[in-house]
């Protein structure tokens, strides 16, 4: 009954939304124009998802405790205070015609329950950029267009060099070409779990690296104060989270979310065991 109660509430809101009646002053861009923009320009990128609003409102996360430093954080940098730093939210405000069922329920319960922190923090005076640029698979009903986002996404570092801030478990571009158009790669390895404690060793190891690098970050909610941190160094940094993820779905066209193996996979011995041997060449600091 609960359920049933809180689905009636979340689409009543959204229908709102809708329909205009309840006042949505929160412009986002598309995932096209988010990619083009990338493309174009030589901006970086900050992401938000779900994860990181609940974060602004004191809920944990399954790889991120939170604290009151870190909200207040997340929360000056939803205000989009950098011109050159695209901040990026989940484009659901103004229809979710697009995505599949069990999405739309997840993004209908999640705007139920936010949509004041987005309205108290969003900044009115910007236009953001779509989140689903780098979850731009498992969402849609009419994944199709993921032939054509995925082709522009792999262009935005074609020919350069590139930095991977990630994860133990992470693994992005192992078994699949996602990076492959890339001139170089290399990897800084940070803890799975509260990366926010290990900042400032990653952002040490980060700075040894040429500002002609393009770094990609897939550490959480760590990764949202990398990025303003490199950025205001004079580095490009695309906050990326899961894209890995999202591709792999992509090109394995699994109906729904599917675990990869390469997750399972945790230190030297056992990415040497498991064959990755051109990951473990490309490693430079593991924190």
């Amino acid at each position: 009954m609960k359920q049933r109660i809180k689905d009636i509430l979340a689409a009543l809101v959204y229908l709102l939304y809708e329909k205009g009646i309840l006042h949505n002053r929160i412009r986002v861009h598309d995932i096209d124009e988010t990619i083009d923009e990338l493309l174009r320009t030589e901006k970086s990128m900050v992401r938000f998802g779900d994860g990181e609003i609940v974060m602004i409102k004191g809920v944990d996360l399954m790889l991120q405790q939170a604290s009151p430093e870190i909200g207040e954080g997340l929360a000056e940098i939803l205000g989009y205070p950098y011109d050159d730093l695209l901040v990026t939210i989940p484009d659901i405000f103004r229809t979710l015609s697009d995505h599949h069922r069990a999405s739309r329920r997840f993004w209908r319960d999640h705007l139920l329950f936010c949509r004041k922190t987005y309205e108290r923090y969003c900044n009115p005076e910007r236009i953001y950029y779509s989140t689903f640029v780098s979850r731009c698979y498992y969402f849609g009903r009419d994944r199709s267009r993921c032939d054509g986002w995925f082709a522009k996404i792999r262009k935005i570092w074609e020919n350069k060099e590139i930095v991977i801030v990630e994860g133990t478990r992470t693994h992005n571009g192992v078994g699949n070409d996602l990076f492959d158009s890339a001139a170089g790669i290399e990897r800084i390895i940070c803890p799975p779990r509260d990366a926010y404690g290990a900042l400032p060793a990653i952002l040490e190891e980060c700075r040894r690296c040429d500002k002609d690098r393009l770094f990609l970050l897939s550490v959480g909610v760590a990764a949202k104060f990398l990025a303003v941190s490199l950025f205001r160094e004079g580095y490009r940094v695309l906050d990326i989270g899961n894209l890995d993820m999202e591709y792999e779905w992509y090109v394995r066209k699994v109906p729904d979310k599917v675990s990869l193996e390469k997750h399972d996979v945790v230190g030297e011995e056992a990415n040497r065991a498991a064959g990755y041997h051109e990951y473990l060449a490309q490693v430079r600091a593991w924190l």
